[in-house]
């Protein structure tokens, strides 16, 4: 009988230590801890952002923004909620190896993206905006504004 739930209990051990041990290097080897930070380079840990980190350095964005600012939300449960959401497809991309190449922002993130770009600059684009009542839903600051936040590629 002592054998059995001692064997039990070294298997069960053995699971949740690799398990652990897995999760462990994984969070030190891809530095995650960084992602809860506010700091660009953060974002260019992953060979896959450093044209997108690169081109942010020559922006007109550069001295005022910071990556979180445009695509995070600022309300607590929705940075979070987004950095998790992120943090899953980036990690489950690099680990698996299918992400798209070059790296394209996702529905959810471009509709971030909008709400703050509007936020931020609200008293300059309220009167577009309410002047183009038929097409509100349809503007995209990024469509014209592409190299606004990320500068010229290459």
């Amino acid at each position: 009988m002592f054998i059995k739930i001692s064997l039990f209990a070294t298997i069960i051990a053995v699971i949740i230590g690799g398990t652990l041990g897995v999760v462990g290097y994984a969070v030190s080897y891809a530095d995650a801890f960084a992602y809860f930070s506010n700091d660009p380079k953060a974002c260019a840990n992953c060979h896959i952002m450093n044209d997108q980190y690169n081109s942010w350095q020559k922006s007109g964005h550069h001295h005022v923004a910071v990556c979180n600012d445009c695509h995070i939300p600022h309300d607590l449960v929705g940075k979070y909620v987004a950095k998790a959401e992120n943090g899953y497809h980036h990690s489950k991309g690099f680990t698996l190896q299918d992400f798209h190449e070059p790296i394209m922002i996702k529905k959810r993130n471009a509709e971030i993206l909008q709400e703050i770009c509007v936020r931020c600059h609200q008293s300059f684009i309220d009167p577009i905006l309410h002047s183009n009542k038929e097409t509100d839903s349809d503007v995209s600051c990024v469509h014209c504004h592409r190299d606004v936040g990320h500068g010229p590629y290459k």
